[in-house]
């Protein structure tokens, strides 16, 4: 767009400013086209409608100089030109004419700050440059209507994309050929080119330094425009836009810092920013705007979404079914339906949680509740609801192949099928599994098939022992059936939190265990006999089913010994025990004597000769090799067997005399 100064430089125009005006603070001033006016008109009430911003009005038929009526109208035109932001006055007079404005008419023009000027060219010349103007601001509004085009088509077909606001602070350091900086408080959203952040911080603490007293002329051009405010009003800017550059853009961003909203920075050496580029900033800030506003609401969204599949993953181990699937009606509807679950835990570096949270989203589809683990920074966890006739097995599968495509730094442990109620066991025993898939070349180990000893006991002999051993508790009546929903979770819990799993009272956990200790003649006060019956009881549970299922095949009722002398049964204890048995520091003995000691660790110390610390020490050592808990009775159990068959040192509780036979 043209300046006064530009046209007065036009040799054709021979255009100047009046005498007694200052031209310096005018030649920037901007042309945005051109009115005539003859002097008639303007004695008649012309013009009589509001002129364009930017305008230069030409003024025609002026006499040698102006005098009373004349005059007048002259001073009331200016005032008019004022009012409607025109770029000035040119009064077309003969060659060689004196000054045609009178004292009077120059100081109505500086107090109004609209420039005098005149101009001794024929008006054929001025009505080329009339056309000039017009077709220079028809090609500028067609090139801004395809840059506003070009913006809009960079904007994204997901709002909440993180990378959405890359593109549009990409294409506006091309089109202003500036620095772009898109930040809020603690971050940088987009940045044009990627050193955007550390050249506008520069810019704003020399501005700072430099303050007012630089020269103006001279960069960085700087505009802060907030994105929370950028479809209101503008706010103020000087002419002169280095007072940006200085103090005042300080001062902006700290507001804008302060208030907590995201905002669009833009810098260059030069030239300094006009309206057009102003304009495009605002155009720029307001779509900005929109994917910020956008991505707080996925945010926010995509928070409570996590909050309350976190708040269903915790009422299910804590057995609450029916809240859990309340908690997911609206969100999942049905997805906690079935009975049966199953879990899997994938293990990842901690900085790479949130991209992996996200990847295990994107590949479960729907099929799973996905939260990251509150009690360990480096977990995720996935509950799998398991469907009756399900055809395939889509979940496992596809994070088998997620943690595959992580490399080394990611593993994955499965479950087998449980009841719902039992998803607190599930847990834990893929957590098990994923530490023993540490040890596994391609890091993964689903369900306890290759790691549990149900899985590698001969089914049905198994079954007829862990029948033969539980008789007393099988009767078809409430009370039995009350004992055996109770031991499973009172043998592997403390009895007060084994009452609010099962939602009943203490005392009547602690009634239920005594009277199963009775009748079976067992004292759970010891690990023996709690791991004998734990084990028992997994091998009559279907956990395929939530019901119980206690029909036997037929047939001769084995002993312990028998199962555990199995193939299958040492390969499985020796693989468990292979690590712990190649540390130097014993730790097998350690634990055969801890477990004779029912687990207390002070006279295990005393009977080894060692201190408390290294006992524990031992036992962490050895958790690390088994990949188990031995605070769960899972571990217990397994370590008991394990030591039992390999060493025969552990004492085992078997079937009473009357009851065995060989298989």
């Amino acid at each position: 767009m043209l300046t006064l100064g530009a046209l007065v430089g036009r040799i054709e125009l021979e255009l100047a400013f009046a005498g007694g005006v200052s031209a310096t603070p005018h030649e920037a001033v901007r042309v945005a086209g051109l009115a005539t006016l003859t002097l008639p008109q303007l004695l008649e009430g012309e013009p009589q409608r509001r002129l364009e911003p930017g305008s230069l009005v030409l003024l025609t038929e002026m006499p040698f100089r102006l005098r009373g009526r004349a005059e007048v109208a002259l001073e009331t035109l200016l005032e008019q030109l004022a009012l409607d932001g025109c770029a000035g006055l040119a009064v077309s007079v003969l060659s060689g004419a004196h000054q045609p404005f009178s004292l009077a008419v120059r100081e109505v023009s500086a107090a109004l700050g609209v420039p005098l000027l005149i101009t001794t060219a024929p008006l054929r010349q001025w009505v080329r440059a009339g056309r000039d103007l017009a077709e220079r601001r028809l090609a500028e509004a067609e090139a801004r209507a395809g840059q506003l085009t070009t913006l809009v088509q960079q904007l994204p077909t997901r709002a909440a994309d993180p990378e959405a606001m890359q593109p549009i602070a990409d294409w506006l350091a091309r089109a202003l050929r500036a620095q772009v900086l898109v930040s809020e408080p603690g971050s940088v959203l987009a940045a044009s080119p990627e050193t955007a952040a550390e050249a506008l911080a520069e810019a704003f603490l020399r501005g700072h330094r430099e303050g007012l007293a630089r020269d103006r002329s001279q960069g960085p051009h700087t505009r802060l425009v907030p994105l929370s405010s950028a479809g209101d009003a503008p706010p103020p800017a000087p002419a002169d836009d280095a007072s940006w550059g200085g103090r005042g853009a300080a001062v902006g961003a700290v507001s804008a810092a302060d208030a907590g909203n995201a905002v669009l920075a833009v810098a260059r050496r030069s030239p300094p920013f006009d309206d057009a580029d102003l304009r495009l900033m605002r155009h720029a800030a307001r779509l900005l705007g929109l994917l910020d506003q956008a991505r707080r609401e996925h945010r926010a969204a995509a928070d409570a979404a996590h909050a309350t599949r976190t708040a269903a993953v915790e009422l299910l181990l804590d057995a609450e079914v029916d809240k859990a699937r309340r908690v997911m009606a609206t969100q999942a509807p049905g997805l906690l339906t079935p009975d049966a679950v199953r879990v899997f835990v994938v293990e990842t570096p901690q900085d790479r949680r949130d991209a992996v949270l996200l990847g295990c989203e994107a590949g479960t589809a729907g099929r799973a509740l996905v939260v990251a683990d509150p009690r360990e920074d480096r977990r995720i966890l996935v509950v799998e609801p398991i469907r009756p006739r399900r055809t395939g097995d889509a979940v496992a599968t596809a994070l088998t192949r997620l943690v595959a495509e992580l490399g080394a730094d990611a593993s994955l442990g499965g479950s087998g099928t449980y009841p719902m109620v039992m998803l607190a066991d599930a847990l834990q025993e893929a957590i098990t599994a994923q530490r023993f898939a540490l040890r596994r070349p391609d890091a993964v180990a689903l369900s306890a098939q290759s790691t549990d000893l149900v899985s590698v006991l001969p089914r049905d002999a198994a079954r007829r022992w862990a029948r033969g051993l539980l008789d007393p508790l099988l009767r078809p009546d409430a009370q039995g059936e009350q004992m055996r929903d109770t031991l499973p979770t009172a043998l592997a819990y403390p009895y007060a939190v084994a009452a609010r799993r099962l939602h009943v009272h203490r005392n009547t956990v602690r009634r239920r265990v005594a009277k199963a200790a009775e009748l079976l003649d067992m004292d759970f006060a010891t690990v023996r006999d709690r791991a004998t019956v734990g084990l028992a009881l997994d091998l009559l549970a279907d956990r395929h089913r939530p019901e119980r299922s206690l029909t036997l095949v037929g047939g001769a009722t084995p002993t312990l010994e028998s199962l555990l002398a199995s193939p299958e049964a040492r390969a499985w204890a020796d693989n468990l025990l292979c690590g712990a048995r190649g540390d130097r520091r014993n730790l097998l003995t350690t634990a055969a004597v801890w477990l004779a000691h029912d687990a207390h660790v002070e006279p295990t110390a005393r009977a080894l000769g060692l201190s408390e610390f290294t006992v524990r020490s031992h036992l962490r050592a050895l958790e690390g090799h088994m990949a188990r808990d031995l605070g769960s009775l899972g571990g217990l159990r397994d370590l008991q067997f394990s030591l039992h068959i390999l060493t025969g040192e552990v004492g085992v509780t078997d079937l009473r005399g009357d009851l065995c036979s060989t298989p």
